[in-house]
Order: structure tokens, then sequence, then C-alpha cells
């Protein structure tokens, strides 16, 4: 069965660092804004979905930041 997260083996294919501070900014550098620490372990978690989708081209945005276009008030 396969892991709805990626494992440690796969984010150093990926990334290239052993050390989840280094892969989580690697991570980010390439688009994928959904990946962050463990709170208790401090593991770097991505899910498998939002990998692939990223991969594909998708975009996915969720944590991206959003600029709001301001209105002009008739006057």
């Amino acid at each position: 069965m396969i892991s709805t997260t990626l494992t440690d083996a796969e984010l150093v294919q990926i990334t290239g660092y052993k050390r989840p501070s280094d892969q989580l900014r690697e991570l980010h550098r390439q688009g994928f804004f959904r990946a962050r620490r463990a709170p208790v372990s401090g593991h770097v978690i991505i899910e498998r979905e939002h990998y692939t989708a990223v991969c594909h081209g998708a975009r996915v945005a969720a944590n991206a930041p959003k600029v709001r276009i301001p209105q002009v008030r008739a006057a």
C-alpha cells in the first residue's frame, strides 16, 4: 500500500538533503507550498497528491500568498 505522504528516503532523493530544514527550504523553492514540518518529530511532511499535482503542472497554491486588488468606489 502506498503512503499518503512522501517517505524520508523519497524526500532525500527529491531534495538532495537529509536535514529537514534544508529539505523544506528546497521543496518551497521548487513550488511545493504545502510542505511543512511535523510539530512533534520535526520531519518534513508533504502529501503525495500535492507532489504529483505540482509535478504535472497543476496550479495547486492552497498556501500561496494571494493579492487582493483594491476596488475603486464610484463617486
